[in-house]
């Protein structure tokens, strides 16, 4: 046992590695050595998630007195956050893929909390004792510090009539007991808390119409705001700046942008300084707004309102020069801080910053077995279109390769309301090791770019989304970096597809193409969409896809399942059971259509991959398989 709680130790608190061989693909298709970390409400105790690269363990470590006073395995449970209430009450968050037993739900994606009291050495889960409601949340734990105590709310389905609505409960931290404070109705999606502990606000969304309204809670429940909104309802982002306002964040081309809400008069601000894909930052304590995030360029800024506040950012980030730095978790007094800092040449690492002490403790790589000679080098790149659209993304060059006539994998990023943002990336720094140049590119129709650059995407699924990618490719070539008789495709989600749109209808660009979790027949993606989140969901992908309905002939036209025989590459396809986001029949029904027109096709199935590769066998797995399909078929040599 104690061989066993030195290795795990180790792999926490080692320091950063120095110089060494190349890493093994192994090292980057792994799971992070330190996957999150978290400082307790005073900042003398950290917990650490750590793993062995498939399993994980859960680490708590009083920091001054340097010792361990928890730890636990967690075997290959999913972990998707941990935060402290209090000092000793952790909150785990952890998923599995399913259906619970006696409710009429789909497979899908569950969550569930549990409270490891560091004390007693004890986990509990939280919400078993709730009468007439599932022990499953919805969203992230939501911590206050009411009277002097941390008190803890979780969001779970409760039932009314046989009827699942959302609610609001307060976990009484002593005996970990549920209290059932708040019941919303079928179309409630979100509660705000407020710093005194009470509910402050709840969201509603009808998915039919597309109503979306707003509800403010004095006396009783009232609604203040409502607005027709069939694609994008406005998101709440947590509590305004003095803690009684409200925080929306409004889309669309006309006044897209934060606001916010009075929680007295229900009074609209007015916009606040943020792009979409920008977060906010709020108290630890309290909730109320603080800050927020920007990424200028290629520059990721923290901005706080409170002067104090900022000058303890600053001294962070001037400590870690050249670092993409983030801030991971803080105790209440901002005195204690965990932060990434992602070095160009050395990756990512978690360290423990004492601004009280004026000292920083490194607690681990986030990829131990990477060192500062198997990091390649990225850098930006800028491009106009072939219309002249200008775009962004992200070049990986194999480190010490002359960087012409490369051979390419493009790496198309998901959403596709999403983006690539520089900094470390496990796949791209996994394929750029085996000596490929990696081209990120943000195509228009991504996120965090502003409202113009996402709507531009509206109606280009399939086609200028995807050619923003071959463009890509084009200036590459006419730079001379790379070869572009070179060059292949890998995505995953959104990018699958992309991946498979290179394969059957962006011809004669790529020499193969890999999909993880990819999208192949749009019609039936829109329909599984619509099945299982409401019609929102089938108006967001239509919008993106350029169609008017689901008979609407464009979505077989841009469908590679549906124009299989136009292929003329060879496809690797790899896909999890337990994708709930994508459904495995879109790449069984991709690799039937390949057969059946004679193409070169390989498809793997992971019996428990999920659709954001959580467990550490497949993901290196899925790397693995990646890497061995590009050296077949575009030898980096």
């Amino acid at each position: 046992m104690a061989c066993i709680r030195r290795f795990w130790l180790g792999i926490v608190f080692a320091l950063l590695a120095g110089p060494a061989l190349a890493a093994p693909l192994e090292a980057y298709g792994k799971l992070p050595s330190i996957e999150d970390a978290s400082v307790s409400a005073t900042g003398g105790v950290i917990a650490l998630v750590v793993t062995n690269g498939e399993e994980r363990r859960l680490v708590v470590k009083d920091m001054a007195k340097n010792q361990t006073l928890f730890l636990g395995g967690l075997g290959h449970a999913k972990v998707r956050d941990i935060r402290w209430a209090g000092d000793d009450h952790l909150i785990l968050t952890s998923s599995v893929t399913g259906v619970p037993l006696g409710v009429e739900a789909d497979r899908a994606e569950w969550y569930m909390a549990a409270d490891v009291n560091i004390a007693t050495k004890k986990v509990k889960p939280l919400l078993t004792d709730a009468g007439e409601s599932m022990n499953a949340i919805d969203g992230l734990p939501i911590v206050r510090v009411v009277d002097g105590r941390p008190a803890l709310f979780l969001q779970g389905i409760h039932f009314v009539d046989s009827q699942g609505v959302l609610a609001l409960f307060r976990i009484d931290l002593k005996n970990d007991s549920s209290k059932l404070v708040e019941t919303g109705d079928i179309h409630t999606r979100d509660f705000l808390v407020g710093p005194d502990g009470r509910a402050v606000a709840q969201t509603l969304y009808e998915s039919r119409s597309g109503k979306w309204s707003l509800k403010l809670k004095g006396d009783g429940w009232r609604t203040v705001m409502t607005r027709d909104e069939p694609i994008d309802p406005p998101d709440v982002m947590g509590l305004g700046r003095d803690g009684r306002s409200i925080v929306l964040n409004m889309s669309g081309k006309d006044g897209a942008g934060w606001y916010e809400v009075d929680g007295a008069t229900a009074g609209v601000g007015p916009l606040m300084p943020a792009l979409d894909g920008q977060t906010t930052l709020h108290d630890p304590t309290t909730g109320r707004l603080i800050g927020h995030t920007e990424l200028v360029g290629d520059e990721s800024r923290y901005v706080f309102y409170d002067p104090a506040d900022q000058k303890v950012w600053a001294a962070v980030a001037k400590a870690f020069p050249d670092n993409r730095v983030s801030l991971v978790s803080w105790s209440n007094d901002r005195s204690k801080i965990i932060v990434r800092a992602d070095s160009p040449t050395l990756g990512p690492a978690y360290v423990y910053v004492d601004m009280t002490a004026r000292a920083a403790k490194i607690l681990g790589n986030e990829y131990l077995g990477v060192g500062p000679d198997d990091v390649s080098p990225t850098r930006a790149v800028r491009y106009k279109a072939a219309d002249g659209f200008e775009l962004s993304g992200y070049l990986t060059l194999p480190r010490g390769r002359d960087p012409k006539n490369l051979p390419l994998v493009v790496f198309p990023h998901g959403g596709p309301a999403a983006r690539d943002e520089p900094g470390f990336d496990w796949w791209a720094q996994g394929m750029a090791s085996r000596g490929y140049a990696v081209l990120q590119v943000n195509f228009r129709g991504s996120s965090g770019f502003g409202w113009d650059y996402m709507e531009a995407g509206f109606g280009q699924w399939g086609r200028k989304m995807q050619t923003d990618l071959s463009d890509g490719v084009r200036h590459l070539a006419a730079q001379g970096t790379i070869d572009p008789k070179r060059v292949c495709i890998v995505g995953a989600s959104y990018g699958g597809y992309a991946a498979l749109a290179g394969a059957a209808l962006d011809k004669g660009v790529y020499r193969c193409a890999v999909s993880f979790g990819g999208v192949s027949d749009l019609k039936r993606m829109v329909g599984y969409s619509n099945h299982r989140e409401g019609r929102g969901a089938l108006r967001y992908w239509t919008r993106y896809m350029g169609a008017k309905d689901l008979g609407d002939p464009v979505l077989a036209q841009y469908s590679p399942a549906l124009q299989a025989a136009a292929a003329d590459i060879p496809v690797l396809l790899i896909h999890g059971r337990d994708d709930t986001v994508v459904p495995l029949s879109q790449s069984i029904e991709m690799a039937d259509a390949l057969k059946r027109a004679g193409k070169s096709v390989e498809l793997v199935v992971q019996p428990h991959a999920d659709h954001w590769l959580s467990l550490g066998d497949t993901r290196f797995q899925t790397l693995q398989a990646t890497v061995a399909f590009l050296e077949k078929n575009n030898p980096p040599q």
